[in-house]
């Protein structure tokens, strides 16, 4: 059912629930809760489905369930409470009918953390497609009709030149890539490695790219993966499936000796992210975004660390800051990298067991629910 329906006692939408690894989806009409103080209620027009998404779908993330998943949203404004500044991050006016994305989060704003620039690990974290259905609170995910966008939440309109595949990954891989250079520093004139070419992967190729960086290696195990990233700026690919030590040999040579200015790991494997930290050069830089599940430790030369000033950091999502730094690199690039083959199938609400069947299979970049 993708219709609305509207009753006497206020609307209803559909839920695709999700109640567990080995489960089936199990798609359920419920009531729109009234909103509350400075919140909106939108209309969900699409949604992509992220490796986060396939990762609990597995059981590799523990989510408390039933719940909704799917952070990755386009959605309509249906309505705003009228405590609501109407206002997006960018100062632009807010009504009904507009098409926003909005980020993963919402915090207190007024916490030590969201004070330290870190909203996303502030007081009253809530995250969008990671909490439990539970009456009246269900419609907080993109695997259904609407969603209820919290107070505190950073907002964007959208223009409608930018497709809908393309916006929906805005507010979580785009951003996080953002928040990654943004920890990496001045990308210019740098040599880059990026372990782990899936959508993050190729997403930092394309924006070290445009900023300037003079070389950027990208390196997988999948072949089809680094295919796709000569198409974003990657210059040369490194298949990991094999004698990583010669890997280390070629970008050794391929910097004259130098090694590595700046490596992303967006794989979360830790073969990878030895094999990057062991890439750097003196006064190397390492920031860790791909390992967002459990893994064994890694195995790091601390008098290496030490000697060569290396800096090694992690990211978890995003601030807002970076969310609006990603919106305002894809209105410019867009079109520029070929963003538009990201998403390779689509599906509708109905078919999303299908959906994340295929996602598993076929491994894409991305699949959409089209609403």
């Amino acid at each position: 059912m993708n219709e609305i329906e509207i009753e006497m006692n206020g609307r209803k939408g559909q839920l695709a629930l999700f109640n567990g690894p080995g489960k089936a989806f199990e798609l359920k009409d419920f009531n729109v809760r009234a909103l509350q103080p400075g919140e909106l209620l939108v209309k969900n027009v699409y949604t992509t489905i992220c490796g986060s998404d396939l990762h609990t779908f597995c059981g590799v993330r523990k989510e408390p369930c039933p719940t909704v998943l799917g952070h990755e949203i386009v959605g309509e404004i249906v309505e705003l409470h009228p405590t609501h500044t109407g206002f997006d991050l960018r100062g632009k006016q807010l009504k009904a009918g507009d098409r926003i994305t909005w980020t993963v989060f919402s915090s207190n704003p007024q916490s030590i953390n969201s004070l330290r620039g870190i909203p996303q690990k502030g007081d009253d974290l809530f995250k969008y497609g990671h909490v439990l259905v539970e009456e009246p609170e269900v419609f907080h995910g993109g695997l259904g009709a609407y969603c209820i966008i919290k107070a505190n939440t950073g907002i964007i309109k959208l223009p409608e030149n930018i497709p809908l595949s393309i916006a929906a990954t805005l507010n979580c891989s785009v951003s996080t890539v953002a928040g990654a250079l943004r920890m990496a520093g001045d990308m210019k004139d740098k040599h880059v490695l990026i372990t782990g070419m899936g959508h993050l992967g190729i997403t930092c190729a394309a924006m070290c790219r445009e900023a300037g960086a003079e070389w950027i290696g990208a390196a997988d195990i999948a072949e089809r993966r680094l295919d796709e990233a000569l198409g974003f700026g990657a210059d040369e690919l490194f298949n990991m499936n094999g004698d990583n030590s010669k890997l280390l040999a070629a970008l050794q040579e391929r910097t004259n000796g130098k090694g590595i200015d700046v490596v992303f790991d967006m794989s979360g494997s830790p073969e990878a992210m030895e094999f990057g930290i062991n890439s750097l050069g003196i006064g190397g830089c390492a920031v860790l975004i791909g390992a967002v599940f459990n893994t064994k430790p890694l195995l790091i030369d601390p008098e290496r660390v030490i000697r060569n000033l290396l800096t090694i950091k992690g990211l978890h999502n995003y601030n807002f800051e970076d969310f609006k730094y990603a919106f305002d690199f894809i209105k410019r690039n867009w079109e520029k990298y070929p963003f538009s083959t990201v998403v390779e199938k689509e599906f509708s609400l109905e078919q999303v067991e299908e959906a994340f069947e295929y996602a598993l299979a076929k491994k894409p970049l991305r699949v959409g629910i089209k609403f």
